[in-house]
């Protein structure tokens, strides 16, 4: 099997031929006829040792298709499962960011929600009716997302308390209860048994648990939200300020940077920064940042707030 380096250390917006990161292979074998064809980033040049060209297997696939307040969703494939988590942007753009990496938004198999919150959790309804696929939620999250927003008919609707595992074929979905400012938020670990992948936003505060589930991980992608000065002096009413400040909003840059530099074990390939803000943060900031507290222990990218980025592998 063919494990994926990626060499982020910016932030990448690009579809398949697009700017890609830089990249490094290692532990190449196989033989072509034992390699499943993928539509992955694959460097210029690149060849097999027996000299023919094919694209590479990997164990989990993940793609931010958007991060941040305007919209969140992520797309994992892993052990044969497509999996989205949240639903924050638009049908068409869920189907036309997955179309533009050779996935099929209706070969998802479900759609699993973090929390109540729009950007998040809008178009949920859109995801199932228009896709066919079906909804993982707690009933506190839903009961709370149906008073806030219109989210139409729902007919295939499966419940799970915040706290436990989810099953889904041959993947664990570890739910890790938040103490962010929604009804029953939670943050996810996708385990297929070999690897961990943890998507950890919209926290409220790094809370003890966390150490703990960010050094059990083999990738992570996690809440960089605001920088303190730049949320000091930017145009938000002091009430967001608070809100964003407080134990129940969003962590900062040096606070994500710090739970990484404790807690990683060697195990994690890569970061993810996500959830970044518009107002009070920027990528460049974020993984200056995160660089000066973590130095060159594993490579960093940007989740974008309005547009897909490129496949993270593990």
């Amino acid at each position: 099997m063919l494990r994926l380096i990626v060499g982020f250390d910016r932030c990448v917006s690009a579809s398949p031929g697009g700017t890609s990161p830089d990249l490094q292979y290692e532990a190449i074998t196989g033989t072509p006829s034992q390699r499943v064809q993928r539509n992955f980033v694959r460097p210029l040049g690149f060849r097999w040792p027996d000299g023919s060209v094919g694209d590479m297997i990997f164990r989990m696939e993940v793609i931010a298709l958007q991060s941040g307040s305007s919209g969140n969703c992520i797309y994992v494939e892993a052990a044969g499962m497509r999996l989205l988590f949240d639903a924050g942007i638009s049908g068409r753009q869920a189907e036309q960011r997955l179309a533009s990496f050779g996935r099929d938004i209706r070969d998802v198999d479900a759609l699993v929600i973090s929390h109540d919150h729009r950007d998040h959790a809008h178009a949920m309804g859109i995801y199932q009716r228009k896709f066919g696929i079906p909804i993982h939620v707690t009933p506190d999250t839903l009961s709370v997302a149906r008073r806030k927003m219109s989210l139409g008919a729902l007919h295939d609707v499966h419940y799970f308390r915040s706290g436990t595992t989810l099953t889904l074929g041959d993947v664990r979905i570890e739910t890790i209860r938040t103490p962010h400012d929604a009804v029953d938020g939670v943050g996810f670990v996708i385990d297929d048994s070999a690897v961990r992948l943890g998507i950890l936003t919209d926290l409220g505060h790094v809370f003890d648990e966390l150490d703990e589930v960010v050094e059990s991980l083999d990738a992570v992608v996690i809440e960089s939200n605001h920088d303190p000065e730049m949320l000091a002096e930017c145009f938000y009413p002091e009430s967001l300020k608070r809100r964003i400040r407080s134990p129940r909003g969003h962590i900062s840059n040096r606070d994500a940077a710090e739970l990484l530099h404790r807690s990683a074990s060697t195990r994690l390939k890569w970061a993810c920064l996500a959830h970044l803000s518009g107002e009070s943060n920027t990528a460049e900031l974020a993984l200056d940042t995160h660089r000066r507290v973590l130095g060159q222990r594993f490579p960093i990218c940007c989740a974008d707030r309005g547009a897909a980025i490129d496949v993270l592998a593990v």
